[in-house]
């Protein structure tokens, strides 16, 4: 944190974004989020240079794609994110609406299941994909002990009201540092499920394959699911055709094995994941570097 508190630019970019939000927010919830949606994709992507990210990304990652299907995605990717910013700070009603919805899916649904009888610790690897919260959401409606790893907003205007939005959805959450990781470890220990990222570049990561290009990928996840013997599943809040929607779909549990291993299986997952749902992935990320 900063001693002398945020910066002019700071801010202001806060202002900004508490406006869009506050006058969004008059808006029923159906209206709410497409109309955010479309803010973040029209307005706010050209002037953050996020369209020209995601068209240097999809050159890397995907050069098979023409012209219309590249421009499809780089409408979408700005669009689900202000989406899912719409939703978090929607408080009860997107809770409400996810709790309500019942949203779980997926292969990996018993092994949690057998986890909580048995108080197994859970390692919930996701990624900047759909609406991630939507996961803790669902997790946290069926009464699941479901906390999360976050890293505080460089800009500290926005984080003094990002941080309880967040927190309204579930917690325990923990900011990265030492007393964060400290509470963290104590709660994984416990038996708690913690959702933990691993789709952004990490320069001390071990280098692996993410759309068969090498990336640098954290190996945290892997590492903490061999030393506390916890069950590590891949999971994601897949945005549904409405717009509005989730499922929440759990993976098949990642086998035990040198953590380069299950890092690549959870990228190789994270990959087909993205292939078939390319608008929902925040393509705006320097992913390869």
């Amino acid at each position: 944190m900063r001693e002398d508190g945020p910066t002019l630019i700071d801010r202001l970019a806060n202002r900004v974004f508490l406006t869009v939000v506050g006058a969004t927010g008059l808006l029923p919830y159906e209206k709410r989020i497409p109309v955010t949606g479309w803010i973040f994709s029209r307005v706010i992507a050209p002037v953050a240079g996020w369209r020209r990210r995601i068209r240097d990304n999809l050159s890397l990652a995907r050069p098979d794609l023409s012209e219309p299907e590249i421009e499809e995605i780089v409408r979408a990717v700005p669009d689900n994110a202000g989406r899912s910013i719409a939703e978090i700070y929607s408080g009860d009603e997107f809770t409400a609406r996810i709790h309500d919805a019942d949203p779980l899916e997926g292969p990996g649904l018993p092994a949690l299941l057998a986890a909580q009888e048995e108080n197994r610790p859970v390692i919930l690897a996701c990624a900047h994909f759909g609406n991630y919260d939507a996961m803790r959401a669902a997790l946290a409606g069926r009464g699941y002990p479901v906390g999360a790893l976050f890293r505080p907003m460089n800009n500290e205007a926005f984080n003094m009201h990002y941080v309880p939005a967040i927190k309204a959805i579930s917690e325990p959450l923990f900011p990265r540092g030492r007393a964060g990781l400290a509470a963290m470890l104590r709660f994984l220990r416990g038996g708690g499920w913690l959702a933990l990222g691993f789709d952004q570049h990490d320069g001390s990561g071990a280098e692996l394959r993410f759309f068969d290009l090498p990336t640098k990928t954290v190996l945290t996840p892997a590492e903490l699911a061999n030393r506390y013997d916890a069950l590590l599943v891949p999971i994601a809040g897949i945005r549904q055709p409405d717009g509005i929607g989730f499922r929440v779909h759990v993976g098949a549990p990642i086998a035990k094995d040198e953590p380069r291993v299950m890092m690549q299986a959870l990228n190789d997952d994270l990959e087909q994941l993205v292939r078939r749902h390319m608008g929902q992935w925040f393509w705006i990320h320097r992913r390869w570097k």
